[in-house]
């Protein structure tokens, strides 16, 4: 007897501070509920784009930098399009080889670090060679303001200094924000 009244006593005493301890628990769980709710209800958590700027918007700002820009209605969509000028940089063969190996490779590397300087520092959005053996050798994109600002950035490259390239440059039209695809 006194075996199954210990037992049940023990059991009795289990239970009852079981049931303490979850009320605790369950009352921290609703203050901690309830402080993330305040703490959330501060922070944006969901994922949004940045607010997108009208074209006019876009256009001012362009404006404002120097550059030229100009819209039209696209026909079957009824969007305004806004377009930009860039410059296209023909890099060509200038009139001076190089004969020494070592030399121009080390002519070849500085002309690679110009032109990722360029796009680096956000003047040039295309860099890319040609696969012939043509005058023509690469083709820059230059997202600068005016012809001068382009042709000094070109010609700021030592192989262009130098003579052993050239450049010839073009205003050219692109929508503002297009991909390559």
């Amino acid at each position: 007897m006194k075996k199954t009244l210990f037992i049940s006593f023990t059991l009795l005493l289990f239970i009852a501070c079981k049931e303490d301890q979850k009320r605790p628990v369950k009352e921290a769980e609703e203050t901690v509920t309830e402080s993330t709710k305040d703490s959330l209800a501060e922070i944006d958590i969901t994922d949004k784009e940045p607010p997108k700027k009208s074209i006019q918007q876009i256009k001012e700002a362009l404006h404002a930098k120097g550059f030229k820009t100009m819209e039209y209605v696209d026909d079957q969509s009824k969007d305004t399009v806004l377009m930009q000028q860039y410059f296209m940089v023909f890099i060509k063969n200038g009139a001076i080889r190089v004969q020494n190996e070592e030399e121009d490779a080390a002519l070849q590397e500085a002309h690679v670090n110009h032109l990722k300087k360029m796009y680096a520092m956000g003047f040039a959005d295309i860099i890319g060679p040609l696969v012939n053996d043509g005058e023509i050798r690469s083709i820059t994109i230059y997202n600068v303001p005016t012809l001068k600002i382009a042709d000094s950035l070109a010609k700021s490259d030592l192989m262009v200094k130098i003579g052993q390239l050239e450049v010839e440059i073009h205003p050219w039209w692109a929508i503002k924000g297009a991909t390559l695809r």
